[in-house]
């Protein structure tokens, strides 16, 4: 694992924000509940997975394929403080990890994350 702070890491090295893919249903829960305890998968891991806006659309392809009424949940990856880090995955890339609750002031928004023509998810115009 590579200790980074995060605010140091997102400055010189990843984008900004992070995004997590969650069905809406779980959102819609979260939102009643005040805050975002990650999807079974994560509850299983340990730490909800993030992406950075680099890696989201193959996240997506990877592990959310065909699926339908998703949201594209944009984080603030400054207001998690330590609880992120960012750990090897996927082919040796780095991945944001949160272990712990996401607190929901720590959201910038919340987009749909519709399924185009193509089969492929369409991804807001914002995210790099």
């Amino acid at each position: 694992m590579i200790d980074l702070a995060p605010s140091l890491w997102h400055r010189f090295v990843m984008d900004q924000p992070i995004y997590k893919i969650a069905p809406r249903p779980l959102w819609e829960a979260a939102k009643a509940k005040g805050q975002f305890d990650g999807a079974p998968v994560d509850e299983a891991d340990g730490f909800i997975h993030f992406s950075t806006g680099g890696q989201v659309r193959e996240t997506a392809a990877r592990h959310f394929s065909g699926q339908h009424d998703l949201v594209l949940i944009a984080v603030d990856p400054d207001r998690l403080g330590d609880a992120l880090r960012y750990e090897k995955s996927r082919g040796g890339a780095l991945f944001p990890h949160l272990f712990g609750p996401l607190p929901l002031d720590a959201v910038v928004w919340v987009e749909d994350l519709p399924l185009g023509i193509d089969g492929g998810h369409q991804f807001p115009g914002s995210v790099r």
